[in-house]
């Protein structure tokens, strides 16, 4: 049986020359700001798992459902029963739910930075045309909206379901508008700290677990002394004028004191006592001063990542 045996070509046959005929890019170049929104969707599509796989889209989502059935149970009761009033006032209600939104911030805020720290994509983003402040901007408006959405849905549920029981008009519209500058300070406020604290580890489990660790131990040591301070009062030791002032080192009660200094709030302070509206006045300017801290310190930390 005979065996063919495969006869090499010529070097010369196997030569050839393709002219590609590279060209430059003649189209339409949109720049940073495209760039800048581009970034800031992903990243907010990101927030809830869109665009990803089904197993990112699980967290998020069920949150917005924890957020939302309380919310849901209240108006169907208010309808039931024909109440003059809806259980929960519209600015209580992300105090109430504080926990779900730290969960919510936990998770997210690593996802929206780790990530990209992690896998040293950074540099690339600012290789051109994205800058610093564009990268700290999209990523900050994209959580904060994030935060917003999940907040401020629960709101527009009581709102409508408030309507439905035909509830006083002005007084339910006055309270959805409360509700909703509360949640946007509070979306600010823990985007900013979230995002700060993600942004130092490139490992996201360290970044869920520091998240959770600032925002669950910080509430529940000035919830502490803030107790401590009341039983002092109420011995007639003194102590009544610093709960105020206590509530000052934990986000979750600056965003309390806030809202019942300046937006008709019941305080969740020992006593129900919230600050006075000149103590108010320190916890709005301590509030943007971290919100605004917290955006300084994302610039600095990702000027040192790109280079």
């Amino acid at each position: 049986m005979a065996i063919e045996h495969p006869v090499a070509a010529k070097t010369g046959d196997q030569t050839r020359i393709h002219n590609i005929g590279y060209r430059n890019y003649d189209g339409p170049r949109l720049g940073r700001s495209y760039a800048t929104r581009s970034l800031y969707s992903q990243s907010l599509r990101g927030a809830y798992g869109l665009g990803r796989s089904v197993k990112s889209k699980v967290l998020p989502m069920l949150l917005f459902v924890v957020m939302c059935v309380p919310a849901a149970i209240m108006v169907a009761v208010a309808v039931a029963t024909k109440a003059k009033d809806l259980p929960v006032d519209y600015t209580r209600y992300a105090i109430i739910m504080q926990a779900v939104i730290s969960l919510y911030v936990a998770s997210q805020a690593p996802q929206s930075v780790s990530r990209d720290l992690r896998f040293k994509t950074v540099p690339l983003y600012f290789s051109r045309p994205i800058e610093t402040a564009d990268y700290v901007r999209a990523k900050f408006a994209a959580l904060a909206s994030a935060l917003f959405i999940l907040t401020a849905a629960p709101l527009l549920v009581l709102y409508v379901g408030a309507l439905l029981a035909k509830l006083d008009f002005a007084d339910q519209t006055k309270g959805f508008a409360q509700g909703l500058v509360s949640v946007t300070l509070l979306s600010l406020l823990f985007a900013g700290i979230g995002l700060v604290i993600a942004s130092v580890t490139p490992r996201r489990g360290f970044g869920i677990a520091a998240v959770i660790a600032v925002m669950t131990i910080s509430y529940g040591a000035v919830s502490t002394l803030q107790a401590i301070a009341d039983a002092q009062s109420l011995n007639g030791e003194g102590g009544s004028g610093a709960i105020a002032w206590i509530g000052l080192f934990s986000p979750v009660t600056l965003i309390d004191g806030v809202q019942s200094a300046f937006l008709g709030a019941t305080s969740a302070f020992p006593g129900g006592v919230g600050p006075s509206n000149g103590e108010g006045v320190v916890y709005v300017l301590v509030s943007l001063g971290l919100i605004a801290a917290c955006y300084g310190l994302l610039m600095r930390r990702y000027k040192k990542v790109g280079l």
